[in-house]
């Protein structure tokens, strides 16, 4: 019997064929068992990880059209059920009420470990506290806040020289990508006080960076639908390979920023103004040296990239696209800039025009609030987000779900529900958002785009501060249209909503700057 099963290993081996086959098989035996998959107190089953797989391309609408046949529903996987909510109640129960029954999950920390460690993103407990006290304390300050605003207005006015530039040479420009160096560039100032310069192509560095950083990003949101990738990790082949090579750039850069910036702050001395968040925390880890070392400095940089970069940067190209594909609340927008901030002023310094763009202006623009909130309904900035239950717990929908099930949220299949926002709720228009001109804010539960309860996003005002300076000093300047009508713009599947390749757009100047 050795002899025979010894000849039965050694054919399977030699044929790849019959190997994905049993591997197809093993999988597909994991995935049906111990799923209760006639119960009708668990949510209904749709489909299974190949579904998720098929469907790559299109994952949020398709998620989205499943959402609309029932709210709450169930994709089996090999591990456990992933159990969708587009349910307010739901959702509250697993961010707010039901908050200690739920966390990131042991599977989510291993998947994304590599890329964003201990960081705020995926701590829980403990670290979660500690991360969260400290940085809700920093973005309180007042310093920050200033900082942040001259930071913000000093990009703002190098993206409108660099898109002037464009405009008078009539030629068409990638809108995304000068948005994903402009908040780069920002998050960076604010974030760690380096200033990269990337808008105006002077760093190589951070250029070679941001690739890495957005490569590892596809990569690691990748392996959620990937049942193969430790043994990918394991033999160091093919996207883990790749996934290893980009994590080394970004750790080299970041490690090195990190020294830098200890450096810099012994030369200076230590004091209670410094600006930006890493010296705040550097001057912090003063206090716990062995805890906050520099591997742990490199986790909650990587997590704020990832929060300040990605979601900004995305969120602005979709509202800029949706202003050319909707020209009247393109109009209702520039009508806000004119009555807050005046007509456009031949020959005017693009300098002095951004340094009135206050915080008693910005709170003036609820036109300009309702299109960017409009914006994230539609296209957030995080299209699916989730928890893992720690414990059986039932939904408020009456759902039952077993410990391990991870519980997402859909984002994207929400802003799109009919019974949430009406019949047309797949219509691009930011007056559902206002209540005689004046801003009106809805459940966090029904608009989930910057999480709730007591993990609600702490920089919500942060990127709605910015989004609102760079999309005012772009309209006073420039009318936008797209340069192809009829190209199709669709999204890429990450973690984050981005518009998949470039967003070609002409921007006309209203006068001469």
């Amino acid at each position: 019997m050795d002899e025979l099963h010894r000849k039965i290993f050694m054919l399977l081996w030699s044929s790849p064929l019959i190997l994905i086959f049993l591997t197809f098989c093993f999988i597909t035996l994991r995935i049906f068992t111990g799923k209760s998959l006639m119960n009708p107190e668990y949510p209904p089953v749709k489909g299974t990880l190949f579904n998720l797989i098929f469907h790559y391309n299109e994952l949020h609408d398709y998620l989205t059209r499943l959402a609309r046949e029932n709210p709450t529903f169930r994709l089996l996987t090999p591990a456990q059920s992933y159990v969708y909510t587009a349910d307010p109640r739901n959702v509250e129960h697993v961010v707010k009420s039901g908050f200690g029954k739920f966390s990131k999950g042991d599977r989510s920390r291993e998947i994304m470990a590599d890329l964003f460690g201990r960081g705020i993103f995926l701590a829980d407990g403990e670290d979660w506290k500690q991360q969260r006290k400290l940085a809700s304390f920093e973005f309180s300050t007042r310093v920050l806040r200033d900082f942040s605003c001259s930071v913000f207005r000093t990009n703002a006015a190098k993206l409108v020289r660099v898109v002037s530039d464009f405009s008078v040479a009539g030629r068409a420009f990638d809108m995304q990508g000068l948005l994903m160096k402009c908040t780069l560039d920002s998050i960076f100032e604010v974030g760690f006080g380096v200033e990269l310069n990337c808008m105006e192509g002077s760093s190589e560095e951070g250029t070679e960076f941001m690739k890495a950083f957005d490569a590892s990003h596809a990569l690691i949101w990748w392996r959620f639908l990937d049942p193969l990738w430790k043994l990918r990790r394991f033999f160091h082949i093919g996207s883990e390979a790749s996934l290893t090579k980009q994590i080394k750039v970004v750790d080299d850069f970041v490690r090195q920023l990190i020294r830098k910036k200890r450096k810099l702050l012994a030369l200076k001395g230590n004091c209670n103004d410094k600006e930006d968040i890493l010296s705040r925390f550097l001057m912090e880890s003063e206090k716990e040296p062995e805890k906050m070392n520099d591997e742990y400095l490199r986790d909650i940089i990587l997590n704020f990239m990832i929060a300040g970069k990605d979601t900004t940067a995305g969120t602005l190209s979709w509202f800029f696209y949706l202003l050319c594909k909707n020209p009247i609340v393109q109009e209702k927008v520039e009508q806000e800039v004119r009555d807050v901030f005046g007509e456009v002023n031949i020959g005017a310094e693009i300098n002095d025009f951004v340094a009135n763009i206050s915080n008693a202006n910005l709170e003036k623009m609820h036109y300009l609030h309702a299109a960017l909130s409009e914006t994230l309904r539609l296209y957030p900035a995080v299209p699916v987000d989730g928890r893992c239950a720690d414990v059986d717990d039932t939904l408020p929908d009456g759902f039952i779900i077993k410990r391990g099930d991870e519980v997402f949220y859909t984002s994207y299949a929400m802003g799109r529900m009919t019974y949430l926002w009406g019949d047309d709720a797949g219509d691009f228009r930011p007056e559902r958002w206002l209540n005689n001109g004046v801003f009106q804010p809805q459940s966090p539960f029904k608009f989930i785009a910057f999480h709730g309860g007591p993990r609600i996003c702490l920089g919500k005002d942060f990127a709605y501060r910015q989004m609102k300076i760079v999309s005012i000093a772009l309209i006073h300047f420039f009318r936008f249209k797209l340069a192809n009508e009829t190209n199709q713009v669709t999204y890429k599947t990450l973690l984050t909503l981005h518009i998949d390749g470039e967003l070609p757009l002409y921007a006309v100047l209203r006068k001469a700057l």
